[in-house]
């Protein structure tokens, strides 16, 4: 057997515990916001929280955001962030290679 495919072997492996390790250890784990754990701490020191504002959204509809739009604004700017990080990461590497091709002329 090659290199390479012990390599791949072994990468699939530690992939398929990566996932699946955690479904068995963390059973019965409760995972929360950082939202929810800022204001528990904050309640636990000065023994009230009440929030500074509201968000504007929750404003303009009258309550709270269903969990699927909540979810999808998080996918939208996650995926804008990425745009933009691999926007500049593609320009950097594409300057790097427009130099070196410069420099060999």
């Amino acid at each position: 057997m090659g290199k390479n495919k012990k390599t791949t072997i072994l990468l699939i492996i530690a992939a398929v515990l990566i996932i699946f390790i955690p479904l068995f250890a963390l059973k019965g784990a409760e995972f929360g916001g950082s939202d929810d754990a800022g204001s528990v701490m904050a309640e636990e020191i000065t023994g009230k929280y009440e929030p500074w504002f509201t968000p504007v959204l929750e404003q303009a509809l009258n309550g709270e955001l269903p969990g699927e739009i909540e979810s999808l604004l998080f996918c939208i700017q996650t995926g804008i962030g990425v745009g933009i990080i691999s926007f500049c990461m593609g320009r950097l590497v594409e300057r790097k290679h427009q130099e070196s091709l410069h420099k060999k002329e």
